[in-house]
């Protein structure tokens, strides 16, 4: 099986306020569908105020985000899927239920991951 990251840049999220509780409780009966199905592995929502840190190959580090940057995670989920296609409809159901695009992306194969995920 191969691990997909799904994610969407917090701006992508243009729904009103007071839809967030729906939202939310879509969204995390799109997690509880892929965690019975066996298919999630981990994810989660970044806030808006979360504080980011940089730290530099030189160990520099530094708050904030490059100020370039326009596009920044806000929430991603984790599924281990046989296929690519499968991570693509995973990833329509995440879009339906947050209301906002989802990015799909592979993670390069790992075998010591595939045997800590296996313990």
């Amino acid at each position: 099986m191969s691990r997909y990251l799904i994610s969407f840049d917090r701006g992508w999220m243009t729904f009103p306020e007071e839809d967030l509780p729906d939202v939310a409780k879509a969204a995390h009966a799109a997690v509880d569908e892929a965690k019975a199905a066996g298919v999630f592995v981990f994810g989660g929502g970044i806030g808006d105020d979360e504080k980011t840190t940089l730290v530099a190959v030189d160990g520099t580090v530094t708050d904030g985000p490059y100020p370039e940057t326009k596009e920044q995670v806000g929430g991603f989920v984790v599924v281990d899927v046989p296929t690519r296609d499968d991570a693509i409809a995973w990833a329509a159901k995440f879009a339906v239920a947050c209301r906002c695009a989802q990015e799909v992306r592979e993670f390069l194969p790992d075998p010591s991951i595939d045997e800590w995920l296996a313990r």
